[in-house]
């Protein structure tokens, strides 16, 4: 919980994507960037479910073609989501992946 707000620290970054869709592009890329760093892999998850959250769990999910259920188990805590299911929330979230050269 923040001090000011007595709101999760979840929950204001749900808020702020809800409130600005661009801003998910800029948070996911530092979290994919972040990947490889300890905790890395979760950071990425716990983004992604952010974006998701702020889209609606069920609207992605439908998009996704998958059970909402298993889109809450494959970005949860314990998570491990298969390449085809990560573009799949991807591509439902209106995002796609890209690939550039390490510097």
């Amino acid at each position: 919980m923040t001090a000011k707000t007595g709101r999760s620290h979840d929950e204001v970054v749900v808020e702020m994507l809800r409130a600005d869709p661009e801003f998910a592009d800029a948070y996911l890329a530092a979290a994919l960037e972040e990947t490889e760093q300890p905790g890395g892999h979760q950071a990425m998850l716990t983004a992604l479910r952010h974006i998701a959250e702020a889209q609606g769990m069920a609207n992605v999910a439908e998009k996704a073609g998958m059970p909402r259920e298993s889109l809450y188990r494959a970005l949860g805590p314990r998570g491990n989501p298969t390449i085809k299911t990560l573009l799949a929330v991807l591509n439902a979230s209106g995002l796609h992946l890209s690939v550039a050269r390490q510097h």
